[in-house]
């Protein structure tokens, strides 16, 4: 072979792989929306009372939780352990943000069970709304945080069968350590 046919040979080999591969993608960089999660990031206390009701008897719930953020910042990751009238529990969230939708997100996985919620923030208030199976039946939750100062907050979650009537679950107060 010619050094002329093997240059060609190479050249050609070398405009066929270009082609092929896909462009290079940039790497993608988190959505500015996920800097509000910052605030969330940190170690937190939280006391709460349960209301009597589908959930139990009522009574204190304390948990201990440890939020950070996942490596590049695209997922902010909550390990908690809960202790009261839920009885002891741990549970893992990740929190992130879905550019699509204009909503936060929020997973968790506690007691065996799977959840999914959608978020908003409005000043200092945070309005996260899932579906969720009791019994067999879906509810609708609803759970709000009023930001007070940078290390406190209070809770609130809600329950409706209709989304137009709400009743009172759990409320309480969590602070940064």
């Amino acid at each position: 072979m010619s050094r002329l046919s093997v240059s060609l040979a190479c050249l050609s080999l070398f405009l066929l792989i270009a082609i092929a591969s896909p462009a290079q993608m940039p790497i993608p960089k988190p959505a500015p929306e996920l800097s509000q999660l910052d605030y969330l990031a940190g170690d937190w206390i939280s006391d709460g009372n349960l209301k009597p009701g589908p959930m139990g008897p009522g009574g204190k719930v304390t948990s201990n939780g440890h939020v950070y953020w996942m490596e590049g910042k695209f997922f902010l990751i909550m390990e908690s352990k809960m202790t009261g009238a839920l009885g002891e529990g741990a549970y893992l969230a990740v929190m992130g943000y879905d550019p699509e939708k204009k909503v936060y997100t929020y997973n968790d996985f506690s007691m065996g069970q799977v959840g999914h919620s959608e978020g908003t923030v409005s000043g200092d208030t945070w309005t996260w709304t899932s579906n969720e199976n009791m019994g067999g039946q879906t509810i609708k939750g609803r759970y709000t945080m009023k930001i007070l100062s940078p290390t406190s907050y209070t809770y609130k979650y809600e329950m409706s069968k209709d989304g137009t009537n709400w009743t009172t679950v759990m409320e309480g107060k969590s602070t940064k350590k």
